[in-house]
């Protein structure tokens, strides 16, 4: 569907906003801006900044880009005879070919991931996402697979997934505050990858195909 004047105009209000908050906390740190001072820069009124975002951390992490239920949404997507495993590692290759900001390997992100590891509420919410993401695709994994309640092996299978997740992002961050470059990270991960899809084994990389 195309897409309206309107939604336009409110598509790029809110990039604005956004990009505008992280230059400033980039610049002097998260827990040092206020909201005002956002609006303020943005030439937009503090309600507006709440329209788009509901918290300050929102401005940051999104919930379209970092939200508890991408794991499993990405599950839920994959194409009959797909692996839940398989879905996850697909994905998360396409995203760092294409070099997106949600995987961190867009342009100035060393500074961006700097600010974000030295703000407490950024740093807690990113382990928490982490949990939930985690959490919420064992539910779609045991709904799926029919499994009884309390059999362990849809959480197993979850764990080992939100596991590779993790490490995948751990390992842009590390080699992006070594101050490599976008290609050579993803290179790098493309390659890690690999690896860790061999260490995975049949049991997890062949759970929960879909049936078409």
């Amino acid at each position: 569907m195309r897409e309206g004047l309107r939604e336009r105009k409110k598509r790029q209000t809110r990039q604005r906003i956004s990009e505008v908050a992280i230059g400033l906390f980039v610049e002097r740190g998260f827990d040092r801006v206020t909201i005002a001072e956002v609006a303020a820069a943005a030439d937009v009124s503090v309600n507006t900044v709440y329209n788009y975002f509901e918290s300050k951390e929102d401005l940051v992490l999104p919930p379209e880009e970092a939200s508890p239920q991408r794991l499993a949404d990405i599950v839920r997507e994959r194409p009959p005879g797909g692996s839940a495993a398989g879905a996850v590692l697909a994905r998360l290759r396409q995203e760092i070919r294409d070099r997106e900001r949600r995987v961190g390997l867009s342009a100035g992100f060393g500074r961006v991931l700097q600010m974000m590891r030295a703000a407490p509420t950024l740093t807690a919410r990113l382990e928490d996402l982490g949990r939930q993401m985690t959490d919420a695709l064992a539910v779609v994994l045991a709904e799926e697979t029919g499994a009884a309640e309390g059999d362990p092996l849809p959480r197993l299978v979850a764990w080992h997934i939100g596991c590779l997740h993790a490490l995948v992002y751990a390992e842009i961050g590390r080699r992006t505050t070594a101050g490599e470059s976008p290609d050579a990270i993803a290179a790098a991960v493309l390659e890690l990858l690999d690896v860790a899809e061999d260490l995975l084994g049949e049991r997890v990389l062949t759970y929960a195909v879909r049936k078409g």
